[in-house]
């Protein structure tokens, strides 16, 4: 506890300073995500493109080039095949088979059962056809969106509008480039990583929330101080719960990421990206636009002392 009020009490880092390089990089970092959705775009999962995925357990005699031989023989449409977790688990993707009818995916399953025999245990399927993968990704899109329109009205009126832009401003920030590294990475996206992107949403929101909260706080408090060490200031007091909070956090979904199998894998990735970018949003974007849209002192006053 001393440790952690010696940082609230004598930590002087001066954010703002570095405002300049923190925009460019994040202008740079936005347009290279847009560039990378729209020219390489997201590797879509079984859930977005529709088609039949089969995980299945072979024995360890049975390669993995050997299954790709005797899957290509069967004509039945563009099939991925890659190991999932072990050696020994193997996930089969069939993307737009046999024209996406549910009896046709039935019929791509049994050949392939037929065809490996033995050798394998299929362990699960899924069947997505194109109108359910379609709504999908429309749900998924207007989720984020709602969500965001939502914290934009929640922090209209718990704050003003600067705080509001200065917020929604961030969180957009902080999806997009998430994406963009999704994209660059070609790491497959799925619902789980939506979930993800709406709890990055939420984790970051609260995060630019307790910045804001200590800033409306020393508006009121220091009647003087210029805006510009005003926001510094706010900054520094409240780094160690910051910093606490993304630890913690980052210690909890590192060790999901390691050991909680490769399910979890694509979302806890998106949550690891997510806590470095939202912790550095709220930090040197959303609080920065407070002092390029003037934060006011008395909000029943037009000007900004």
């Amino acid at each position: 506890m001393s440790s952690i009020r010696w940082i609230k009490k004598d930590l002087k880092i001066n954010f703002l300073r570095v405002k300049n390089i923190a925009t460019i990089l994040s202008v740079l970092a936005i347009f290279s995500s847009l560039f990378l959705l729209v020219y390489k775009n997201l590797n879509f999962g079984i859930d977005f493109k529709g088609g039949t995925l089969i995980e299945i357990k072979k024995e360890k005699e049975l390669s993995i080039a050997e299954i790709r031989r005797q899957l290509s023989e069967l004509n039945i449409g563009d099939i991925q095949i890659q190991t999932f977790g072990s050696d020994d688990i193997i996930l089969i993707r069939i993307e737009n088979s046999t024209n996406l009818t549910t009896n046709a995916d039935m019929s791509s399953i049994e050949l392939i059962r037929s065809s490996l025999g033995n050798n394998v245990i299929i362990q699960r399927t899924e069947i997505v056809g194109p109108k359910v993968s379609s709504e999908l990704i429309q749900k998924g899109i207007i989720a984020i969106i709602i969500a965001v329109l939502l914290m934009l009205f929640y922090i209209w009126i718990r704050f003003e509008w600067q705080f509001s832009i200065g917020a929604v401003t961030a969180l957009i920030h902080d999806v997009m480039i998430t994406m963009g590294i999704f994209s660059f990475l070609q790491i497959e996206f799925n619902l789980s990583i939506i979930a993800a992107l709406l709890t990055i949403i939420g984790y970051s929101m609260n995060d630019t929330v307790v910045v804001y909260d200590r800033i409306r706080e020393n508006l009121r408090k220091y009647k003087q101080m210029n805006i510009f060490d005003l926001i510094n200031q706010s900054l520094n007091e409240t780094m160690s719960r910051t910093l606490l909070t993304s630890v913690t956090t980052l210690l909890a979904l590192f060790s999901l990421y390691f050991l909680g199998g490769e399910v979890l894998k694509g979302f806890t990735l998106a949550m690891i990206i997510g806590v470095f970018i939202g912790t550095y949003s709220s930090t040197f974007i959303a609080s920065q636009l407070l002092h390029i849209l003037g934060v006011k002192r008395d909000w029943s006053k037009n000007n900004d002392n």
